[in-house]
């Protein structure tokens, strides 16, 4: 990209290299080059590759064009760029909980075929679970299921949720624990169902 940072700025702190950005843009390619793949997949989940082409491509966008707001307290900026990226998902929730539904229906996912699959198809295992699940978390209310997959899918901490978010962590554990509540309900009694949603999505 831009050839290494000057040795200056100490590449492990992202509140460094966002502050230096404000100087010397360039630098700002390091935050792409560490995170850009973290939020590729976690778009590709939830709404297909695609979509998470254009999510990623925006959440970069978005923080570049605000990054003399970041909070320099926080050297990591990935939860920071989650949010970003969450409120970019949150616009097109329609979509996602049109696919989570579909799933449900039919027992097939239907970003399958654009390699952004919610669902490992070829395990026969999980298959029967699909359905129950992704209709489980289309029931979710945005918020709850926001904040689930944050923790399941991009395995952000309770805090680094709260500071994505910038939500409270007690918060984030209510609304985890509602979601989880809802969606182990959904599933049933079934200890097949009752796993943690990390485990079966």
């Amino acid at each position: 990209m831009s050839g290494p940072p000057p040795s200056s700025v100490r590449t492990e702190d992202d509140a460094e290299i966002v502050a230096q950005s404000l100087e010397q843009s360039e630098l700002f390619a390091l935050l792409y080059d560490r995170y850009a793949p973290d939020i590729h997949r976690y778009a590709a989940r939830r709404l297909g590759d695609a979509a998470a082409d254009d999510i990623t491509a925006d959440t970069f966008l978005v923080a570049f064009r605000i990054r003399s707001r970041y909070d320099r307290t926080r050297t990591n900026a990935r939860p920071w760029l989650y949010g970003i990226a969450g409120n970019l998902i949150g616009k097109q929730r329609r979509a996602e909980v049109r696919a989570l539904r579909a799933l449900a229906r039919t027992g097939r996912d239907p970003l399958a075929g654009s390699g952004g699959a919610f669902w490992i198809e070829d395990a026969d295992s999980r298959i029967a679970a699909q359905g129950p699940l992704a209709g489980a978390l289309a029931a979710l209310s945005a918020p709850d299921r926001h904040v689930l997959l944050l923790i399941a899918w991009a395995e952000l901490t309770y805090q680094e949720v709260a500071e994505a978010l910038d939500i409270p962590v007690g918060t984030v554990r209510s609304r985890l624990n509602r979601a989880r509540r809802k969606v182990r309900t959904a599933l049933g009694a079934d200890p097949a169902f009752v796993t943690d949603v990390a485990e079966v999505a």
